[in-house]
């Protein structure tokens, strides 16, 4: 279940990473593809697009008007792709539970982390700041994923 709530934090962070993270290693075979929809994610077309959905919302993320992530639908968005991302990663007989634990540290995190990046954009700026969180938050979701 440990997975489950990391990519939560990552969910939290980062809408669109763990569904990004989830086709990655499904196509890899690192995790199996039994949740509903998740044989789309075999797809290079479709896993291509969650990577560059991912990829959008990383750059949004550096523009001036980019919504605070604690806004309703970024909440919404967090929470419906963690749920799937730690459905995706935990034990068959406990997906539901590895969905709310996901979702729950998802919105946790995305409080925690929206202080934690305003703190440091007073005093790095929102480019710097976003970038070196979209390393930590890519590396992250693409190593909790993974088969270890």
């Amino acid at each position: 279940m440990i997975r489950s709530f990391l990519i939560g934090i990552v969910a939290g962070q980062r809408g669109i990473t763990p569904l990004a993270a989830i086709a990655t290693a499904t196509r890899r075979g690192d995790i199996p593809a039994d949740l509903p929809l998740q044989k789309l994610l075999l797809n290079p077309v479709i896993a291509a697009g969650t990577a560059a959905f991912a990829a959008a919302e990383m750059a949004g993320d550096k523009m001036k008007t980019a919504p605070d992530r604690i806004v309703p639908i970024g909440l919404a968005v967090r929470g419906v792709t963690a749920a799937y991302a730690g459905a995706a990663l935990a034990p068959r007989d406990k997906r539901v539970l590895g969905a709310a634990i996901a979702v729950a540290t998802a919105l946790a995190s995305s409080y925690a982390g929206w202080r934690l990046r305003c703190a440091a954009m007073a005093r790095y700026g929102q480019t710097a700041t976003g970038f070196v969180e979209d390393a930590l938050v890519l590396g992250s979701g693409l190593a909790i994923a993974s088969r270890h």
